[in-house]
């Protein structure tokens, strides 16, 4: 039996002032999640440190600034040819405005405890259930 390779994605729980999280709404064209409520977040480039190419990935979806805080949990999941480990962190905005990439064509600001109330894409649920 052939296994498929893992690889890393780094997502994060960008709060505001107030404590909401940010969250952002695949396009209908995305490969993955496609009209699906996603974290800010995405793969690492070759030779990048995953906290570098979390900041680059929130600044090229949404146009923020933002502070990285504390790991804030993981998650998984299958896609054909490999295993994504979703490593997830907690971080607070620092400065700007959303501006959404192609990537994306929504966004919110939701209370966490209101997470489950959103199509959030189904590898990112359980971890939801455990923010505050």
């Amino acid at each position: 039996m052939s296994r498929k390779p893992f690889v890393l994605s780094v997502k994060v729980i960008v709060r505001d002032d107030a404590g909401r999280c940010l969250l952002l709404k695949r396009s209908m064209s995305s490969k993955g999640n496609p009209g699906k409520w996603d974290l800010p977040g995405g793969k690492i480039e070759r030779g990048e440190n995953f906290d570098e190419a979390l900041l680059r990935e929130v600044k090229e979806e949404t146009g923020l600034t933002i502070t990285l805080e504390h790991l804030a949990g993981t998650a998984e999941s299958e896609l054909p040819t490999n295993k994504v480990i979703h490593l997830i962190l907690e971080g607070h905005l620092k400065s700007g405005e959303v501006r959404l990439s192609s990537e994306h064509n929504d966004y919110i600001w939701i209370d966490p405890h209101k997470l489950s109330t959103v199509d959030l894409a189904e590898q990112f649920r359980e971890f939801a259930k455990t923010l505050q």
